[in-house]
């Protein structure tokens, strides 16, 4: 019996446009399959032919394979190249079987073949190479973890898309260093495992991130937080709030730091240090993105986050975004810098405010209780699978307290999300936030609490309008930074907001 097509759609990759099917059917698993035409076996002869003379006709330098502007140049090359010499060996092919056979070439000479094709599926969130015995699989966000049609011919091939990936962000994986974690230059993180290490084979993991990134305003329409914390989180981040974001593996921390760092002045100065870039922040920002180095075989010139975060210090940051806190001594330079009056933002892997504090004051991080106390605030990220959900799961404070003589931190839940109703919803009265607020900005508390209502006013009419690329609502805060009366006038008569940026010229 046949399998039955559950859903089939069109993704381009290149300008080339290449069909997907997601196939199945009751009792069958689903299958993720991408559209191929057959060729015959004396096209694919007369396209060894045209591979021979692309190579002698197309130079290629590396630092066209290195810098993403020339490579998209060098592309563009390519693919006139290729389409001239398939129109003088092929007179009056059909044009679409051109653009095919053009894609085949490309595909199989520049990039990572096949898996370019996967990375431009916006519906992928995770793309997976066990070895060239498998098939490729990837998760979907509708369907969940599912096997392809596409295929790695040998180890070889594998490993040198390995090599290529290593080289483009000057790193390299071999024998003696068969661990590579990296960015392509689409942005997206791939982390690979040589074989025999990987037992099975060469092992590829591609973490996609969205091309279109994520914005406070998707955040709050599908629900992961709702305007009431964003607007406090807002509030907090304007006025130099310290804030850690904890969750799970692939819970949303870094998505949630990103859609975040917008809320800050577009006139302060941010050095975010990564393993490897994962931030986008909006191009009004006035951001410095630094990233750890691996040593080379020798064991020299490794730049670590500690390396990083020494130096962002002499780098005169107003905001410090951390990655992810991993040990002690990162920690103790971060709370240095919070206690030393910089505005700090990191990430950590905790599943409650509570675990979070307990994540904190024990090893392998294992920060003194008392310096927890120049953290503002904690935001946890929860991932439900079975529903394959996001949410804030709760947001709180760290309170400090006296025990039996020795100091330690307690949790206040401010918010939690009710897993009934799936709400996000205020659990207990701020006690220590309202202070430092109070303290940071010299309002009363009527008056934070006013000026939270104004920006929950201002998101709200962002999300009613569907205001949601990247670039525009960095345009939102950024005139709102300029002139809040006048944004906060225009949300609550309901104006159109790209009109007020246009008349802006923000």
């Amino acid at each position: 019996m046949g399998r039955d097509i559950v859903e089939k759609y069109s993704i381009t990759s290149d300008e080339f446009q290449v069909d997907v099917n997601i196939t199945g059917g009751k009792g069958k698993v689903k299958i993720y399959e991408v559209v191929f035409h057959e060729i015959e076996v004396a096209t694919k002869a007369l396209l060894d032919k045209v591979k021979e003379e692309l190579i002698g006709a197309v130079r290629i330098s590396a630092e066209e394979i290195l810098d993403p502007k020339a490579l998209v140049k060098l592309k563009s090359r390519f693919q006139k190249r290729a389409q001239e010499l398939i129109e003088s060996k092929l007179p009056g092919i059909d044009k679409k079987r051109e653009k095919y056979l053009v894609m085949n070439l490309m595909i199989e000479m520049l990039g990572l073949g096949y898996i370019d094709i996967l990375l431009n599926d916006v519906n992928l969130e995770e793309v997976v190479v066990m070895s060239a015995n498998e098939p490729i699989r990837i998760f979907h966000k509708k369907y969940g973890w599912l096997a392809t049609n596409v295929y790695f011919d040998t180890e070889m091939k594998i490993r040198d898309n390995f090599n290529t990936i290593a080289r483009r962000v000057g790193r390299q994986i071999t024998t003696l260093n068969p661990l590579l974690d990296a960015h392509l230059l689409t942005g997206d993180r791939a982390n690979a495992v040589l074989y025999p290490i990987s037992s099975k084979g060469n092992t590829l993991t591609i973490r996609k991130f969205a091309r279109d990134p994520w914005t406070v305003t998707d955040f709050i329409k599908n629900k992961t937080g709702n305007s009431d914390i964003f607007a406090l989180i807002w509030f907090a981040i304007q006025y130099e709030s310290n804030i850690i974001v904890s969750g799970g593996t692939g819970s949303g921390k870094t998505s949630l730091l990103n859609v975040c760092m917008p809320f800050i002045p577009p006139n302060h100065r941010i050095i975010s240090i990564e393993d490897t870039r994962e931030l986008q922040l909006p191009s009004n920002l006035y951001w410095c993105p630094l990233t750890t180095r691996q040593p080379n075989p020798e064991g020299k010139g490794a730049i670590t986050m500690l390396d990083l975060l020494v130096n962002a210090l002499r780098m005169r940051p107003d905001r410090i975004i951390l990655g992810e806190m991993r040990k002690k001594p990162q920690a103790e330079v971060l709370f240095e810098a919070m206690h030393t009056g910089h505005s700090v933002y990191a990430t950590v892997h905790a599943d409650s405010v509570i675990s979070t504090i307990q994540r904190l004051t024990n090893p392998p991080i294992e920060v003194p209780a008392n310096l927890l106390s120049a953290v503002n605030m904690n935001v946890v990220m929860f991932r439900n699978r079975r529903e394959n959900i996001r949410r804030i799961f709760q947001a709180g404070e760290f309170l400090p307290s006296e025990e039996e003589g020795k100091s330690t931190i307690k949790a206040n839940i401010i918010y939690r999300w009710n897993a009934a109703t799936d709400n996000i919803e205020p659990h207990n009265k701020p006690i220590r936030l309202l202070e430092d607020f109070s303290r940071f900005t010299g309002l009363n508390e009527l008056e934070i609490k006013e000026d939270i209502a104004k920006k929950k006013k201002v998101l709200e009419w962002m999300v009613k309008h569907n205001l949601r690329d990247s670039a525009s609502v960095g345009k939102v805060f950024n005139a709102y930074y300029l002139d809040p009366e006048y944004i906060v006038s225009a949300a609550s008569k309901n104006n159109d907001p790209k009109k007020i940026i246009e008349d802006l010229k923000v």
